[in-house]
Order: structure tokens, then sequence, then C-alpha cells
């Protein structure tokens, strides 16, 4: 049996997988968390094959938090997120924090559950969309953004400033423009507002 913990904020989405996941005789829900923190804690007492993760939780630990920290229990459970975003700042960031998987809310069931019997083995297991964002990366590094630049371009989004950005990134503002200058020439802009409206039509961020 996959001993399996739903981490979900939203009720109704957690009762429509466990409905789904109740389909498949050799998958058992053994719990579910409305937080990333109670992920975390359900997981450190309780033993979990896989926890499907999702990526916001609103207040506190996001999903790419809970699953760093997952990955890092003495016995960790594997990770299968399950999210309506699909950026490449979003999947790298769960990619990094140690996943398995990133599929998307709207996969179909057979293709949800065949995901879990894949995650719970420690099988990558990706969406298409996911996979072709990813492939994308691979075949045009010079031109794609990495985690980092990406980490810096949501700040910069966000109003930062080059100095609250080192001091949130533990950079020096000297490097915070290196990475400002590899951003603009990989997205072909000249400007702070131009590489945020760049990345986000691009879906980088």
């Amino acid at each position: 049996m996959i001993r399996l913990l739903l981490a979900d904020d939203h009720a109704i989405v957690r009762a429509g997988l466990r409905a789904l996941l109740d389909s498949g005789a050799d998958v058992e829900v053994v719990g579910e968390a409305a937080t990333a923190e109670e992920s975390i804690t359900f997981c450190g007492t309780t033993d979990v094959d896989l926890v499907l993760m999702d990526l916001r939780f609103g207040q506190g630990k996001s999903g790419v938090d809970a699953t760093a920290a997952l990955r890092g229990l003495p016995h960790p459970p594997n990770v299968l997120v399950v999210t309506n975003y699909d950026t490449d700042a979003d999947i790298l960031g769960a990619i990094e924090a140690g996943a398995c998987g990133y599929i998307l809310k709207d996969t179909p069931p057979a293709e949800l559950l065949a995901a879990v019997r894949g995650a719970a083995v420690g099988e990558s297991v990706l969406s298409p969309s996911v996979a072709s964002r990813l492939r994308t990366r691979e075949r045009k590094p010079d031109t794609t953004l990495s985690a980092r630049e990406i980490e810096v371009l949501r700040l910069v989004a966000d109003g930062h400033s080059n100095r609250d950005i080192g001091k949130r990134l533990f950079l020096s503002e000297t490097t915070v423009k290196s990475h400002l200058v590899h951003i603009y020439s990989k997205l072909g802009v000249k400007s702070r507002t131009s590489a945020v409206a760049r990345a986000r039509e691009s879906g980088a961020i």
C-alpha cells in the first residue's frame, strides 16, 4: 500500500483528491494537511510514503519550503507537487527542494493515479507542459534564467531596490547588479520594468 498525505489549503481540493485516490486499491490516504507546517509535523510522527503537495498556502511556509523540510527528515517521504502553477520559478524551486514530480491539477484522473504510483517509488513524474518547459531550458541555456536570477527578478518585480535584494538574498549589491546585467542580456531588454514584463510574458516569473 502507498501511504499518502494530502497537503493543500483548500478542503474541496483535498476532498476531490481523496475521492479519486480512494479508487486506487493500492493507495491509502493516511492524513490531510491544510498548511505546509502541518505536513511537516505529520510526516515527522507518521510513516508516509508520498506527499501530494500544493505550492501556495497563503500565510506561512510555501510548498517548496515544506518539500525541502520533508526531504530533510530522517525517513523522508517522496513529494509529488500537484498545483495550478507552472512558471519556471515554481518548477525549479520545487525540483531543487527535492520534489520527484510536478503535475498540474487539471491532470486526468488515470494519469494522476499513475503519477502517484511512480512518485511513490521515487520516479521522476512531470506533466507534459512542465516537461516541455524543462526541455526548453536545457536546449536554450544561454537565454534561460537561472534559479538565482529568477529569485532576483521576482524581488525586482515586488519593487525592491538592489540593496534590499542583496540583504534578502545575502548578496553584495555588486553581485545583484551583475545578476541584473545577465538577466537583461538573456531577455534582450535594457530596464528593470522591461525585464519584469518580458519574464511575465514568458512565464519565467
